[in-house]
């Protein structure tokens, strides 16, 4: 299912452009240069096809400007249990740097919320390892820290943060 998102053109404040976009689900291979260029920049490309990307319960989305087809966003979710319950876990989320702030994020974040509620009824949470610098926008969209920070190697500081889904009748 494609959810067309349309941007307001930018305010007097707003100095950068505000891409019109759509996020739509995609295939893992339409993920992996974005996710590349923001996440992995300066490692082998390898490094940003991640475990489980393939497997049919993967949940891919890429935001799509509307004017020349760029990927502009994309992010994935996959049932990954979180301290014994299941869970999805987001993961490779990324947003192209000339765009962010832009409200990209944010509409992947519901969209992918939306499909985890959609998909499983037994699942009530979300969870990622989020980049430190990226705390704030999670918290924003309603997502709690849950652990400590650590380092992944490959990509620096984090912190573990949950969302919880709420129960189909009140969905």
């Amino acid at each position: 299912m494609t959810r067309r998102i349309m941007v307001a053109p930018p305010g007097p404040e707003m100095v950068h452009h505000q891409p019109m976009f759509h996020v739509r689900r995609a295939s893992a291979f339409e993920v992996i240069d974005l996710r590349h260029a923001v996440l992995r920049c300066g490692l082998a490309r390898a490094t940003a096809i991640f475990p489980g990307d393939d497997a049919p319960d993967a949940v891919h989305v890429v935001a799509v400007e509307e004017v020349g087809s760029d990927i502009l966003g994309c992010a994935t979710i996959i049932p990954s249990a979180w301290e014994g319950q299941k869970a999805w876990q987001l993961r490779g989320m990324a947003v192209a740097p000339r765009v962010q702030r832009s409200g990209i994020g944010g509409q992947m974040l519901s969209e992918l919320r939306r499909i985890a509620q959609d998909t499983a009824d037994d699942v009530r949470l979300m969870w990622c390892n989020a980049r430190s610098p990226a705390v704030a926008f999670y918290e924003r969209h309603g997502w709690t820290i849950a652990s400590e920070e650590f380092v992944i190697p490959t990509a620096g500081p984090h912190f573990k943060m949950i969302l919880k889904l709420p129960p189909p009748d009140v969905r």
